[in-house]
């Protein structure tokens, strides 16, 4: 005679609340998270970024405002991107020490950088008259090697304003080698780079642009970001490449239409792994929320999780104060 079992019953376990909050495999923690923050040069209000409810082109006092309210929730970190007054060819304000971002550098470091983490997108395409992410050739192409001193002079710039993580978003070939060779030379050794090692050249990006006012003013970034549809294996390699130039982690951007990408990643790395939830994201959320078409709080809460799920120990959202607040 066979011996019948208890037939089991996964549901169990999702009965209540209190247990499925035991026996939960992804958390969220504050520290974890990272705040993206804008300054913009010569504005003496806060300008609301139209595209991107909630967020705001900064002055140094309101982002010095922005900082401890993220420090006083846990957040991680924040990464500061900056909107020059003026801007050139050679992006000239990118590692002027009187630039926007060292300006709003030195505030921070001085208010909170104890406690949470400084970060600094490290590119050009903030400061380009052209929009482009370096030098560009007399033909109008991104100059690559041109591009990697440019980039080795903001990132020692915004060391010396007081950047405890330089992250690279160029996708230039060389940029971290160049970057930490730079950093070493000048004394700084000890300072991580978060490399934007699997950056596509997506269609998530237009609210960003309107925030930073970085919008190429001709042609696009197919060039040197990467193919959505490219070579099977091509963000692993790209990620094995910054990895042996120096870098100390490594991110995928976007996020949520790339959680394959995180897992491959992570499947095969032993340093942090960042996502960034990047303003299209953050934007189709907060419209359709607007709209009454879906729950806003249960997902965004959702769509965290599921980057988290996939992989990532760190997340860069335009929400990182407002989750930490609710994980409190």
């Amino acid at each position: 005679m066979t011996a019948e079992f208890p037939v089991a019953r996964p549901r169990r376990l999702r009965r209540t609340a209190p247990l499925r909050r035991m026996v939960a495999g992804t958390r969220l923690h504050p520290a974890e998270l990272i705040l993206p923050l804008f300054v913009k040069e010569g504005i003496t209000e806060p300008n609301p970024v139209g595209s991107m409810p909630g967020v705001f082109q900064h002055t140094r006092d309101s982002l010095r405002k922005a900082a401890h309210e993220a420090a006083e929730t846990g957040v991680g970190g924040l990464i500061l991107f900056g909107v020059p007054l003026h801007k050139d060819g050679r992006g000239s304000g990118a590692d002027d020490p009187e630039g926007i971002v060292q300006l709003a550098l030195a505030d921070l470091a001085a208010e909170v950088g104890d406690a949470l983490v400084l970060i600094t997108d490290t590119c050009l395409d903030e400061y380009t008259d052209h929009g482009h992410c370096g030098l560009l050739t007399p033909t109008g192409e991104v100059d690559n090697d041109a591009t990697l001193e440019r980039y080795a002079a903001a990132a020692v710039a915004q060391a010396r304003a007081g950047a405890q993580v330089i992250a690279p978003s160029g996708m230039m070939d060389g940029q971290v080698a160049a970057i930490r060779a730079a950093l070493d030379a000048d004394g700084f050794a000890e300072i991580p780079i978060l490399a934007y090692s699997a950056k596509f050249a997506s269609g998530f990006y237009g609210p960003f642009r309107e925030a930073a006012e970085c919008a190429p003013q001709f042609g696009d970034r197919n060039a040197y970001q990467q193919d959505p549809a490219g070579p099977v294996g091509e963000s692993l390699r790209e990620i094995r490449l910054d990895l042996a130039e120096g870098a100390d982690a490594v991110m995928v951007k976007p996020a949520l239409a790339y959680l394959d990408i995180i897992r491959q990643v992570r499947d095969i790395v032993d340093v942090p792994v960042a996502a960034y939830q990047v303003s299209g994201e953050y934007a189709m959320v907060e419209a359709a929320a607007a709209n009454g078409w879906i729950d806003r709080d249960r997902v965004i809460m959702e769509s965290l999780i599921a980057i988290r799920r996939a992989g990532a120990d760190l997340i860069l959202t335009y929400w990182a104060t407002e989750i930490a607040r609710r994980l409190a």
